[in-house]
């Protein structure tokens, strides 16, 4: 897919996400519905056109070009190799996981015991790996889609297996927006699917969440945790009450 048209897919998203329809937008910017409908099938629109709908509907554009930017083509997972680097060196795990919450480096300097100089060669070494694209002033792009996913039974799920999950189920799931729910259901193959593909849509959504969130001040945001996972499994102690 082409740049004008992951900005227009982005813009139409974004209207739609405000409540406003062609017919609205074609009566705020002076044309006619068909018109908006045009350009919008056209798959292509003059920056100068992109800004007065912006405008008219309070859509920052710079929201609708960063969207665009995220929604490019990229790696939906890291290689072995590059999960295996990670994993060998707990501080560049940890800074690959502010990247991917699109922390700055002075975010991460104030909060993690690293200095400036550490963070920098971290986040060289990240770009080494294709994890991110580092920019002047120390800035980055990731090079990987909002899509992204650990490896299956990779290293570094390995890992969260062995050092993430204890800590994070010992909490209580009771603050705000927290919950916890255990759901057994018997399922045929194709249903187990659907469930699956749900599931990544949940995925989704909550890129989308965290996408538009970064415009908010870090003081109004928190860290949250979505662990989801679906698999054919049965306790182990109810198994050993099976007749």
């Amino acid at each position: 897919m082409s740049s004008p048209e992951l900005v227009l897919d982005v813009l139409r998203a974004q209207l739609r996400a405000a409540g406003i329809t062609y017919k609205a937008l074609a009566e705020r910017i002076g044309v006619s519905e068909s018109s908006v409908k045009r350009m919008f099938g056209q798959k292509d629109m003059a920056l100068s056109r992109l800004a007065q709908i912006c405008q008219a509907t309070g859509i920052a554009m710079e929201d609708v070009l960063r969207g665009a930017l995220d929604a490019r083509t990229q790696a939906d997972a890291l290689t072995l190799p590059q999960e295996t680097s990670l994993v060998a060196n707990p501080r560049l795990l940890l800074v690959a996981i502010c990247c991917l919450g699109h922390w700055g480096m002075e975010q991460i300097v104030e909060t993690y015991r690293l200095t400036e100089a550490q963070c920098i060669g971290l986040l060289v070494e990240l770009d080494r790996l294709g994890l991110i694209e580092l920019k002047p002033l120390n800035r980055y792009t990731l090079r990987v889609s909002n899509a992204f996913r650990w490896l299956p039974d990779g290293p570094v799920q390995r890992y969260f297996r062995e050092q993430v999950v204890g800590d994070y189920f010992s909490g209580g799931f009771d603050g705000p927006g927290e919950t916890l729910m255990c759901l057994p259901a018997r399922l045929s193959a194709a249903s187990a699917q659907e469930l699956t593909q749900k599931i990544g849509q949940l995925a989704g959504e909550l890129a989308r969440l965290h996408r538009n969130d970064r415009r908010l001040p870090a003081s109004e945001r928190e860290g949250f945790t979505l662990l989801v996972g679906c698999r054919s499994w049965e306790l182990a102690a109810f198994t050993a009450l099976r007749r």
